[in-house]
């Protein structure tokens, strides 16, 4: 039988919310049995610390500079979400839907797409259900997308994804199909955070003090939610919704048992990227502060595989990877890949082996990173932090100092290390970055940036 996709991507959520990740406090058991079903990397990383840039990176394995999109697409954007401006923004590369669907995939989706013309399907979709906006302001009485029109869901937001996700698992097909689950949880911004997330799990955590959360002083970079630094309200909401996403989970492998589709249906379960809750006096994503940030909380993501017919259960795997691994491993992994690949230079390589168990030769851990204005370059040891044009820059020393409090980079000491990153980053972007859409070079972005526009 042909492999099944069921790939789910929560918003907004690191590794250090989850269970099978060492969180003794929220609960997570579906996405904990899915990780003990599966294998699970703990060292992988997402290519920009907001939405849009990743979900594309993903789906198309390309940075931002080569797909265009640097920033989430905004409600003020012609190009961003519906409209006669609207457009989808990935369309005119090789993408992980379209080659499903060329392949013979029924192909649908359920959630937040934030990838432009959320109206209509897109990119070999038949099945689309999805959020209008990229933004949730509300889980509660929001607006949905259903059959070419926009709407008032009367469900709490997380259930009806999740519903919309199961109808189209039971719809009777012959052939494999892809399902791309978009979870606008746990999300962590939204004005539910400030007056009390509203599901099943909210009389839980009334009354815990949720030591997960650091207690640290607000950063003065941060602009945005400062509001929620030390805010027990806001701690147990962002709770609430990561458990209510883990229930959707859930739901979902259930369906495919009861279905007797388990066994040969790969389920992907990752984050568009991480968020700091109070992580460096921070609360939210990279552009909620100036200058805009990447701490390892905004760039950590968990990624886990479960396909019982391929993959073994129960394993753990340290290598490092970034987001844009993740197309290319999809394509050697369910072999699509011959004569699919982009034109454009991957800069990821193919974990697929790693997957089925295979000793692979991963050669040098180093990943890179971009948002805007902003790269990044880490090894297991060392990250660098360059702002175009003229700082400030940053250096960590990740194994003495992992949460980022000590700037080396002005340090004499450390002028070897910071000049050959310096120059892995520009050797990186010399081969990688796409002119028309490389903004250290005057080139352009598809979505309405913080550092173009200011």
């Amino acid at each position: 039988m042909s492999t099944n996709i069921v790939f789910i991507v929560t918003d907004n959520q690191s590794p250090w919310t989850l269970g099978c990740y060492g969180n003794r406090e929220i609960l997570t058991p579906h996405v904990d049995r899915l990780a003990a079903d599966g294998t699970r990397f703990t060292n992988a990383f997402c290519t920009n610390p907001v939405c849009s840039p990743n979900r594309a990176t993903l789906m198309t394995g390309l940075m931002p500079s080569q797909h265009g999109v640097h920033s989430w697409l905004g409600r003020e954007d012609p190009n961003a979400q519906m409209g006669p401006g609207a457009y989808c923004t990935i369309a005119e590369f090789a993408n992980l839907p379209q080659i499903c669907a060329d392949a013979g995939f029924d192909c649908g989706m359920s959630g937040k797409w934030h990838l432009g013309d959320s109206l209509k399907p897109q990119l070999g979709f038949g099945y689309w259900f999805a959020k209008p906006q990229g933004h949730t302001s509300s889980f509660h009485d929001a607006d949905a997308i259903w059959q070419g029109q926009v709407y008032k869901e009367p469900r709490y937001y997380l259930e009806a994804i999740t519903q919309h996700a199961l109808d189209f698992i039971e719809q009777p097909r012959e052939g494999p199909f892809f399902l791309y689950v978009g979870y606008n949880g746990p999300y962590g911004l939204d004005h539910d955070m400030r007056t009390g997330h509203r599901n099943r799990h909210t009389a839980h955590y009334a009354n815990k003090d949720l030591a997960c959360f650091p207690r640290e002083g607000t950063h003065p970079w941060l602009k945005q939610n400062q509001d929620c630094i030390g805010n027990l309200t806001a701690m147990r909401s962002y709770a609430c919704a990561v458990s209510g996403v883990d229930d959707g989970v859930g739901a979902i492998l259930d369906c495919l048992r009861r279905n007797e589709l388990e066994r040969d249906t790969l389920v992907v379960f990752t984050a568009d990227h991480g968020l700091c809750a109070g992580h460096h006096g921070m609360w939210g994503m990279g552009d909620h502060s100036r200058p805009l940030h990447v701490f390892q909380e905004n760039l950590r993501v968990p990624l886990i595989f479960r396909h019982p017919a391929r993959i073994p259960a129960g394993r753990a795997i340290g290598t490092v990877t970034n987001h844009y691994d993740f197309f290319p491993s999809m394509m050697d992994y369910l072999g699509l890949g011959e004569g699919k690949l982009q034109s454009l230079p991957l800069p990821g390589r193919s974990y697929a082996g790693s997957l089925l168990g295979q000793v692979v030769d991963w050669g040098e851990e180093i990943t890179f990173h971009e948002y805007e204005n902003v790269r990044s370059v880490q090894t297991p040891q060392w990250k660098l932090v360059q702002r175009h044009p003229s700082g400030p820059h940053e250096l960590y020393d990740l194994v003495s100092d992992p949460g980022e409090s000590h700037n080396l980079v002005e340090e004499m000491g450390q002028a070897e290390i910071r000049a050959e990153l310096i120059a892995r980053l520009r050797s990186f972007f010399t081969e990688h970055a796409d002119p028309e859409y490389d903004l250290w070079q005057n080139g352009r972005s598809k979505a309405g940036g913080i550092f173009e526009n200011r």
